[in-house]
């Protein structure tokens, strides 16, 4: 491929330029899409995380894409939506850039606890419904104490991350 050639396929998305680059973005927004982001908001993601500065305007990202303004749009929206991107504007400027949020994975895991919370009492409310001793109660019981141990346990998790981060960055 020649160099113009890959500057159409890739845009203007930072140090990811070229074909490694961007197979490893759409890879990892693969990644993203099958673990339940949206497949667009994934690609937009891993544009922001592989870019050099870690942010892109709303056009950068949509010509490095190669998809329309309106994807782009919806991506940021529901990225901000749930804390992984930030829109940011730089003084006397009026073109917001969006940029990858440093503690993104962290608010995600943080977020998660709602929906830990709603999968626990769903299946407390199935066990009364079916009982305990039958199997679908069982199941349901199996559940409850998995998603109130996740509860438990992804709080400790977070603060030991909080303290292994704060030693790394010092």
């Amino acid at each position: 491929m020649t160099e113009t050639e890959e500057a159409r396929t890739t845009g203007d998305l930072g140090s990811e330029s070229g074909a490694d680059g961007l197979r490893f973005l759409e890879h990892f927004a693969v990644i993203m899409s099958d673990s339940g982001y949206p497949r667009m908001a994934a690609r937009v993601f891993a544009a922001l995380l592989v870019s050099d500065d870690g942010r892109r305007t709303a056009a950068e990202l949509a010509d490095g894409l190669q998809v329309g303004p309106s994807a782009i749009s919806g991506a940021v929206k529901y990225l901000m939506r749930v804390g992984m991107v930030t829109r940011e504007r730089d003084p006397g400027q009026r073109r917001d850039y969006y940029r990858v949020d440093q503690s993104a994975w962290y608010k995600a895991a943080t977020s998660s606890d709602e929906v830990y919370r709603r999968f626990e009492e769903g299946a407390r409310d199935g066990v009364e419904v079916f009982g305990v001793d039958t199997p679908a109660g069982a199941r349901l019981d199996e559940t409850r104490r998995f998603f109130a141990f996740l509860r438990g346990e992804v709080p400790q998790l977070l603060h030991k991350w909080n303290a292994l981060n704060a030693r790394s960055t010092k």
